[in-house]
């Protein structure tokens, strides 16, 4: 498992002295891909039963695109094997189905360069504040970005959902141990001759994790930290841009690749409720009082203190 090597490295880091300050330091970061790649141990459809078929019936309740779909038949039955019945019978379409055969190369690539910052975005920030000696907002933003995600990781086992290219390729029956899928950002990768998804999607920890999606939510608390801590309007305004991209993706599906996304337009409200309640949490930690004592920067702890 990846979280053991990381275990490792992070423990020889703590042995050497030189080493041992930056290693606390990242801490919060080393949990995060610690947690993550240890629900592979215990899957959340173990926990809760998987919810297939509702999220996409409610999708194409509120977010259906009315066709003829005899006009994409063939089309159809190659990109959405398993819920053409569906799409015939329903004669609508919802946008992840819509965009996997209404796609073009252009949109295909600047989506998946979009695509790519959802995780570098915030660690190129943290390593940016950390570098600048910018240590007191470098603490607040890792555990709240940490404190997220674990909050997200919650939401997962309360409700697991199937990403919308679940329902397209394997039906509406739950499959368990389901490999995970690159979708739509296969046409990146073909297009590209860099296999980037195949390796991070075909090593996905949990395919049924669609719900809530945390893309958003990841550069929305980038854009909040780099706002708060007053950052030059460049760095800000390179969050504000990339949060605003996914928004678009979230509402519209603008992005042809993004029918390899769960219906992010459905469990916004959801994204929100963790990114709020992730910075509620970490603001009411003995961290930020400890950061607000106008101590010396050499005096910061790099975890809340109990």
């Amino acid at each position: 498992m990846t979280s053991l090597y990381l275990i490792f490295v992070f423990a020889l880091m703590l042995a050497w002295r030189k080493t041992r300050r930056p290693a606390v330091f990242f801490l919060p970061w080393v949990l995060f891909a610690v947690t993550y790649d240890a629900m592979r141990l215990y899957p959340n459809y173990q926990v809760n039963a998987i919810d297939v078929s509702s999220l996409y019936t409610t999708e194409k309740h509120f977010f259906g695109i009315e066709t003829d779909p005899t006009t994409w038949r063939q089309q159809l039955e190659v990109a959405c094997p398993r819920s053409a019945a569906a799409i015939v019978r329903d004669r609508a379409l919802i946008p992840s189905e819509y965009f996997a055969i209404h796609h073009t190369p252009a949109a295909d690539f600047m989506a998946g360069i979009f695509y790519l910052c959802w995780v570098p975005v915030p660690i190129g920030f943290a390593i940016y504040l950390y570098a600048t000696r910018r240590r007191r907002w470098f603490l607040r933003f890792s555990w709240a970005f940490l404190l997220v995600n674990w909050l997200g990781f919650v939401g997962y086992y309360i409700h697991p959902a199937a990403p919308p290219w679940y329902a397209m390729h394997y039906g509406f029956t739950p499959i368990l141990h389901t490999p995970g899928n690159v979708a739509g950002l296969g046409r990146w990768d073909a297009m590209t001759g860099l296999p980037v998804f195949h390796a991070l999607y075909g090593k996905n920890a949990n395919v049924f994790a669609a719900v809530p999606s945390l893309h958003a939510a990841y550069m929305l608390v980038t854009t909040i930290y780099a706002a708060m801590s007053r950052q030059r309007r460049y760095v800000t305004g390179g969050g504000g841009f990339h949060l605003c991209r996914h928004l678009v993706d979230s509402r519209l599906h603008g992005s042809p690749l993004h029918h390899r996304c769960p219906a992010r337009h459905l469990d916004s409200p959801r994204r929100s409720l963790s990114v709020g309640m992730g910075l509620s949490i970490r603001d009411k930690t003995p961290l930020k009082r400890h950061c607000q004592t106008g101590r010396p920067r050499h005096t910061y702890l790099p975890f809340p203190t109990l």
